[in-house]
């Protein structure tokens, strides 16, 4: 609760006590600043409530936006991870591609041949 809600639920029982007090005595003038006061201290109260959800809006706002940022932090280190893990295991396998050609260097020139002259056969305009 804040001062306006407080100061608000204040001058609304103020009100009726007036109006109450000036129906009593036969004070019309009373009366109606008894309902004015109500009136005022209910719109005093209401704009106190507005304030205080909005500021419990904000504060939720920062907080998504905090949340939003660790989660996309995590994401951006797993993304790192993965990356780095695909380049060493690229590594790895070119590695181990390199030594079984330089092992078979036979079948590697049949096998490059073979594939030169499949991309000629398909890249030639008629078949």
């Amino acid at each position: 609760m804040n001062r306006d809600q407080i100061r608000g639920a204040s001058r609304h029982l103020k009100g009726r006590a007036q109006t109450t007090l000036g129906g009593l005595t036969g004070d019309p003038a009373r009366q109606v600043r008894g309902a004015v006061n109500q009136v005022a201290g209910s719109a005093q109260y209401a704009y106190g409530r507005a304030r205080d959800r909005a500021e419990d809006l904000a504060e939720d706002g920062r907080h998504l936006a905090h949340e939003a940022r660790e989660r996309a932090d995590h994401l951006i280190e797993d993304g790192r991870h993965y990356a780095q893990e695909a380049r060493r295991q690229a590594t790895t396998h070119g590695r181990s591609a390199v030594r079984y050609a330089d092992a078979n260097r036979g079948t590697t020139l049949l096998a490059l041949v073979g594939v030169a002259f499949a991309l000629g056969w398909l890249a030639r305009p008629s078949r």
